[in-house]
């Protein structure tokens, strides 16, 4: 094995500048690889080189295993660190960086081969003795062999695409009429995700903890665990909050799902980083889900309990070093949660939102670990997973991580895209999740649509808002005075003078009227209530304020004139004042215009000009940020025009379909 200086980083976003945050610690040159979408991004700025490798669609940058050998060839790199995503797993890659003479630092090409396919990874597990789910995971893949299969195993089944993750190509079927559908979309997903449209069937183990175990092993073969992670708190099979340790974990459960862990990877000739996923029973026992042949986007949490830097052992065991650590040395120090900052339009089903970061304020603090890739000004774009950051609190006990990473919640600033930090702060907060008991289906059995649903701006909020907006016009008549004392602002020789903005709707306008009572103080009336409003003190984004005699800290951000961004209360909010867009066209697109919800790839149409469609039927299919979305329509009607083809990229707000909703059943 080649000893290396310098290290590429395959990867973008919050992993990119996590490796290469390491790799400059450990005196690494360190090489950054970018698409044209992502120029301006941290990473590529963080790293000593960076290389252009194409566009921004992943197909033609991130996943061309060509352009990242030659971006390493032009640069002098020694070493490739995959991160994890695009070609973290993929063999041929592993293969190809070898026999290009570069240091691949992951795990041997056939383990991931192996572990790559679920099919072939959970014949090696049952062969190797370590508990697997019921499932069908043969090589005949006609429809008719999985409706067979899925009657023996029993109903409910979870159909799952034997290579990727990420649940993407899986789905939870609960009888056999909705099976034919489900394995179709799987299929499809799968291929165009990974490649490879081959299925699984697996029995649906129903309100399971999704706990897996961090393993390690080096070129000896020296294996051991570093504990494990309950990631239970999913949506759409993607994990949005994790932990470590487990909250139900006893010493002889981590002893024996650690030993199950341990005998996997051993059983594949391991090396390096890896993560062995197990669905654990209300009743203990727990079943083989998947080996991830990577490092996990979760990993800091069990950094954050053991002490130890997993990039930097990865690094270590690449470098044909041993591990240096037994598993007596692993010692597990107080509790750590993760939660994922998504761009996404949680009220809209959790859908991905994309579009310019208008501030980007992460908080800080005791116990505070942030990972993000972003940056103010940078753009959120359809190409990429919707992870945009990663918030991490560490304390001596689960309460107090919990508690402190509601705090850092609350301290954050992510204005522009949808997303689902005001979610996070309740979630983190609500009974089942607060005393240990979620499962994966926590958000299903916790939340109802009216849940998720956006809610109005409190008075409160509102009247913060009116004199923010008030505060900052303020501000900039001032600046384009001359020399105007200070204590003259908000004084008038006529008397105390209203300002009126109009929030919410169009069609449902709210009229707010702010006073100045004095030079840091305001009336705020909204409708026949009062509000008595005073700032404490402000920066450029942050200010502290008392709305009718209680204190709150606000982010804000105001990127363009009559608009507002404001997080108060665990509330983030946009606020408009309609009179700064008096005239302004009106493009709310009604049940019978169905626009793309985000900018991305047509897959499938399904519909043709004159057919009869039903609400809730699906319309077309719509690949975004690496999922399928179905396109469904909003009331019953007639299609009367389709506006996009199979094969076209469309941008967010774009008509797809024209629907007459007029027509009525005779």
């Amino acid at each position: 094995m080649m000893r290396f200086t310098s290290i590429l980083v395959a990867n973008r976003g919050e992993i990119a500048v996590r490796v290469i945050r390491t790799a400059k610690a450990l005196g690494y040159r360190t090489i950054a690889v970018y698409s044209d979408a992502d120029a301006e991004a941290p990473h590529v700025a963080m790293a000593d080189e960076a290389v252009c490798i194409g566009p921004a669609p992943v197909a033609q940058s991130y996943l061309d295993p060509q352009k990242i050998l030659d971006a390493a060839a032009r640069t002098g790199a020694g070493a490739i660190h995959p991160g994890y995503g695009f070609l973290s797993e993929n063999a041929g890659f592993a293969r190809a960086c070898e026999a290009a003479g570069l240091t691949f630092i992951g795990p041997r090409p056939d383990a991931v081969d192996i572990m790559g396919n679920k099919a072939e990874a959970k014949r090696r597990m049952i062969a190797a003795g370590v508990p697997c789910v019921p499932g069908y995971e043969g090589e005949d893949q006609a429809d008719d062999t999985f409706i067979k299969a899925a009657s023996e195993i029993g109903f409910p089944v979870m159909v799952k695409a034997v290579a990727g993750g990420g649940g993407r190509g899986m789905r939870l079927v609960d009888d056999t009429a909705d099976l034919p559908e489900a394995i179709r979309l799987a299929r499809s997903e799968a291929e165009n995700a990974f490649g490879s449209g081959e299925l699984i069937l697996e029995k649906a183990i129903m309100r399971p903890r999704h706990v897996e175990v961090q393993v390690f092993a080096d070129e000896a073969g020296n294996t051991i665990h570093l504990g494990e992670r309950d990631c239970s708190v999913q949506r759409r099979h993607q994990k949005v909050i994790e932990e470590a340790p487990c909250p139900v974990m006893t010493d002889e459960l981590r002893a024996k799902m650690g030993a199950a862990a341990v005998d996997a990877a051993k059983a594949i000739s391991y090396r390096g980083a890896g993560t062995v996923e197990f669905l654990l029973g209300a009743d203990g026992e727990f079943y083989f889900l998947e080996m991830n042949t990577r490092l996990q986007v979760e990993h800091p949490v069990t950094e954050l309990i053991t002490g130890l830097d997993l990039v930097a052992l990865q690094i270590k065991v690449a470098q044909g070093e041993p591990l240096g650590l037994t598993q007596e040395d692993v010692t597990l120090s107080g509790h750590a949660i993760e939660v994922r900052l998504y761009a996404e339009d949680v009220a809209g089903g959790f859908l991905p939102s994309t579009g310019t970061v208008d501030l980007w304020l992460p908080p800080s603090g005791d116990g505070v670990r942030v990972d993000a890739g972003i940056a103010t000004g940078l753009e959120v774009s359809p190409f990429y997973d919707p992870m945009i950051a990663k918030i991490m609190a560490h304390g001596p006990t689960r309460d107090v991580a919990r508690q402190r990473l509601i705090e850092a919640l609350r301290r954050t600033g992510l204005f522009g895209p949808k997303t689902n930090c005001d979610f996070l702060i309740d979630a983190l907060g609500r009974p089942a999740f607060a005393q240990g008991e979620a499962t994966t289906a926590f958000i299903d059995e916790t939340y109802t649509a009216d849940d998720l649903a956006d809610a109005a701006p409190s008075p409160e909020i509102t009247a913060a808002a009116a004199a923010i907006f008030y505060m900052l016009e303020s501000n900039e008549a001032q600046a384009r005075a001359f020399a105007v004392d200070d204590e003259l602002m908000n004084w008038s020789s006529t008397g105390r003078l209203a300002t009126v903005y109009r929030f919410g709707t169009p069609e449902a306008p709210e009229d707010v009227t702010v006073i100045a009572a004095g030079p840091d103080a305001y009336q705020v009336a909204i409708g026949d209530a009062s509000h008595e409003v005073v700032l404490l003190d402000a920066d450029p984004a942050r200010c502290r304020l008392k709305v009718d005699g209680v204190t709150h800290d606000v982010i804000f951000d105001a990127p363009e004139t009559g608009v507002l961004h404001i997080s108060m209360a665990d509330r983030t909010g946009l606020m408009r004042n309609l009179y700064a867009f008096a005239g302004a066209e009106d493009d709310s697109a009604g049940g019978g215009r169905i626009l793309a919800p985000m900018h991305g790839l047509i897959l499938e149409v399904h519909v043709r000009e004159g057919q009869a469609v039903t609400k809730g039927e699906t319309l077309a299919v719509l690949e975004a940020m690496k999922m399928q979305h179905q396109i469904r329509a909003e009331a019953d009607g007639t299609v009367t025009s389709i506006r996009c083809t199979a094969g076209a990229q469309v941008p967010a707000g774009d008509v797809l379909v024209e629907i007459d909703v007029s027509t009525e059943e005779q």
